[in-house]
């Protein structure tokens, strides 16, 4: 983990500008800010809908709130970016995907792109800001590579090495035995379970991610230590719930348990 400096504040631990939830997915929003917050993340601003703020606001009063404009014009100020954890595939949530990816392209913001960020991205050519992250499951995988599902579940690790090398980035194939990868650097995690099998599990997995790169964590170590602690977060949780019964919304609260075996 991150060292915690004493003589700190929330600055000292990074600003996260989260790009995510659309009026189907608002739990998106929520559990991708949230575990950002969780992790160590020093601030969290969610540029979303309208009407998704006027919801999460009231479960998580520790963010700060931004239209998605608001976002945009401000993204330039933040030190990490994370975009699509229910974003939506509307050509309103293409052409923001497009604006904030070449607004920032050429800087150095640690950009994290799960989800409808990844569906956007495997239709369009467009150049990725150096530290980025993509986090996707086979199947987005799939599409990212122009390949058939079957074709990546084949050969996993061939297939993150090659989305790597595709996007410039380090990319996080998620699967039960998740594989992290920065060009030939490959690290597999065996930690986890099927509790982890639920919607909104890979929205906590993205807002973990941003909040370690918050941290001043290099992104393939942010997406490594990630991995595991969402891992890990799904374990303990189960051990008291029950694999069957995690719900994502449930992972938020047993990060810190993770952490704590680590520190």
């Amino acid at each position: 983990m991150p060292l915690r400096e004493q003589n700190s504040n929330k600055g000292t631990f990074g600003k996260v500008l989260n790009f995510s939830g659309s009026k189907n997915y608002i739990g998106a929003a929520y559990l991708s800010t949230v575990s950002i917050l969780k992790v160590g993340g020093g601030f969290a601003a969610l540029a979303t809908e309208k009407d998704i703020i006027r919801s999460v606001s009231t479960l998580l009063p520790e963010a700060v709130y931004l239209t998605r404009n608001e976002g945009l014009r401000q993204a330039g100020d933040f030190s990490v970016i994370l975009i699509g954890c229910g974003l939506g595939l509307m050509s309103s949530s293409k052409k923001l995907f497009k604006k904030v990816i070449n607004k920032i392209k050429d800087s150095d913001i640690p950009t994290v792109i799960d989800a409808d960020g990844l569906n956007i991205l495997s239709g369009i050519d467009i150049k990725l800001p150096a530290n980025s992250i993509i986090t996707p499951h086979p199947l987005e995988a799939a599409r990212l590579l122009g390949v058939t599902l079957n074709d990546v579940l084949d050969d996993l690790e061939g297939s993150a090495k090659l989305l790597s090398q595709k996007y410039n980035c380090v990319s996080v194939l998620k699967t039960h035995r998740t594989i992290i990868c920065k060009g030939d650097n490959l690290f597999i995690n065996e930690h986890g379970n099927s509790a982890l099998a639920k919607a909104g599990s890979g929205d906590v997995l993205a807002g973990i991610i941003a909040g370690l790169l918050a941290q001043k964590m290099s992104t393939f170590e942010a997406a490594r230590l990630g991995v595991y602690l969402h891992s890990r977060t799904g374990e303990i949780a189960s051990e008291e719930l029950g694999e069957y019964s995690v719900l994502a919304s449930e992972l938020p609260e047993y990060i810190h348990l993770a952490i704590k075996e680590i520190i």
